[in-house]
């Protein structure tokens, strides 16, 4: 008889706690907003509102609460995986709570409530109930993190084979102290081997693998060695469902957008492939537009003064052209003309030719240093946003004879031209810019492009910011 790990139990429990908790929390939030807008001195913000009667107000707190609830439970909030994820947690908790505030607003509008609900209760609601749920779900996590719960919810891993996608999946979960997963182990095949020094316990062989499931009370077994026979495949796959161990296979034939990996039929026959991005979507892609020219208009009246003054400080320190010219390539692979304001001397690249900037590069100006770290030689590029060439978030452009260079060198390389390329990206937020990893560059890029949203433009937005860049 095999032996089941608690974990699932341990994990829907929790879970449960949580649930309950959010909904008193988001009632409490509410009812706290009703409290400050009709029973403190914000009452007599706005149109003076007359003392309402709380009794008379619980069905709008009670329909409040279940929007807020059903939101959260409709981003997802209620994933076993996001126990230990409380920045993840966190991030929905402000999503589902700011589209709460324009969904309540809305049916408001159209219902026209009895007693009429009162905008500026809204918008007190809103922040009480964001802050005392973040406070909740904070104190939930730092409970759970410091007591035995948290090892009961965490899932053993055995690597079935060894590969150098097993390895970065190895690092990733050991690097993240909030993981949920734990490898517990390597189980070794005759084809693929854990290379010598390396740190992984060998749990056994392929050949004793129901032993070793049975044994080591694994939850889930990954295979990295594809050099296994379909024969064993099938059989390793049996093992883990008799032992109720989820099986699952790196997919290395899949080297880039393997979020969107699917299965789908044709005429009876599974077939594993990659889906179409979420930018390939039409509608996605009006949005995305939609924001790039609203945004980059507010951008450039914003923004010019602010380019004026810097013009200025450009031409005292070096006198020539302000605005910096230069081809870039942008979205499947065609070119443009790129602007920026000057951050290095007119001939910077007479002797060296084409070349990314570095620290320390004698190259710049003074000014052209400040200007780099604050992200603000990119003003100009607002114009090339509104014009079509580029968006506000997305990969960087490149020139295109380093292009030339880096498709043939780096695997994975030119798919970042499936969409626009941007002011901002993922991987210059993450400190992914001038001379830095081109292959974490373009591992950042390539997540962007396949997990984009509009939720996902406006956080990279914000972080660009709130983080200072290297000035090279």
């Amino acid at each position: 008889m095999s032996v089941k790990r608690s974990f699932p139990r341990t994990q829907n429990l929790l879970l449960s706690v949580q649930f309950a908790g959010d909904v008193a929390v988001c009632f409490s939030g509410l009812s706290l907003g009703f409290f400050l807008r009709f029973h403190s001195p914000l009452r007599r913000i706005g149109i003076e509102a007359t003392e309402s009667d709380y009794a008379t107000y619980t069905p709008l707190l009670v329909l409040g609460t279940l929007l807020l609830i059903g939101g959260f439970a409709f981003l997802r909030l209620y994933d076993a995986r996001l126990l230990l994820r409380p920045h993840r947690a966190w991030l929905l908790i402000l999503r589902g709570t700011f589209f709460w505030l324009l969904l309540f607003l809305s049916v408001s509008l159209i219902l026209k409530f009895e007693p009429a609900i009162s905008r500026i209760f809204v918008a007190t609601s809103c922040l009480t109930t964001l802050a005392m749920m973040l406070g909740w779900r904070f104190l939930f996590y730092e409970a759970l993190s410091r007591s035995e719960w948290r090892d009961r919810i965490m899932q053993r891993i055995a690597v079935i084979g060894w590969s150098e996608e097993a390895a970065r999946l190895v690092e990733a979960i050991r690097t993240d102290q909030n993981h949920p997963y734990d490898v517990y182990g390597v189980v070794s095949t005759a084809t693929s081997a854990t290379p010598a020094g390396a740190s992984e316990r060998c749990l056994g062989s392929f050949e004793a693998l129901d032993d070793v499931l049975a044994r080591h009370l694994v939850d889930i077994a990954v295979v990295a060695d594809l050099d296994l026979t379909r024969n064993q495949l099938l059989a390793a796959a049996s093992i883990c469902e008799r032992r109720y161990v989820d099986f699952k296979v790196i997919p290395s034939f899949f080297q880039i957008f393997v979020s969107n990996l699917r299965m789908q039929t044709v005429s009876g026959v599974p077939l594993l492939g990659v889906e179409r991005i979420p930018l390939h979507n039409l509608l996605n892609r009006f949005v995305k537009r939609t924001v790039d020219i609203l945004g980059s208009l507010v951008g450039l009246v914003v923004s010019l003064p602010i380019m004026g003054v810097l013009a200025a400080l450009v031409r005292r320190e070096s006198p020539g052209p302000v605005i910096y010219r230069q081809v870039r390539t942008g979205l499947h692979g065609g070119t443009f003309t790129i602007y920026k304001l000057r951050s290095m001397r007119i001939d910077a690249e007479k002797d060296s030719g084409p070349a990314w900037a570095v620290e320390g590069d004698s190259r710049r100006l003074k000014i052209g240093a400040f200007m780099r770290e604050w992200n603000l030689d990119e003003l100009p590029q607002f114009w090339n946003v509104l014009i079509g060439d580029m968006s506000l978030v997305g990969p960087r452009p490149e020139r295109p004879e380093l292009i030339a260079q880096f498709e043939e060198e780096v695997p994975h390389y030119n798919p970042r031209h499936e969409v626009r390329p941007g002011i901002t990206g993922w991987a210059q937020v993450n400190g992914l810019r001038g001379n830095t990893s081109l292959e974490e560059r373009i591992r950042y890029d390539l997540y962007y492009i396949e997990n984009w949203s509009l939720w996902f433009d406006l956080q990279i937005m914000l972080l660009t910011f709130t983080r200072r860049q290297n000035a090279y």
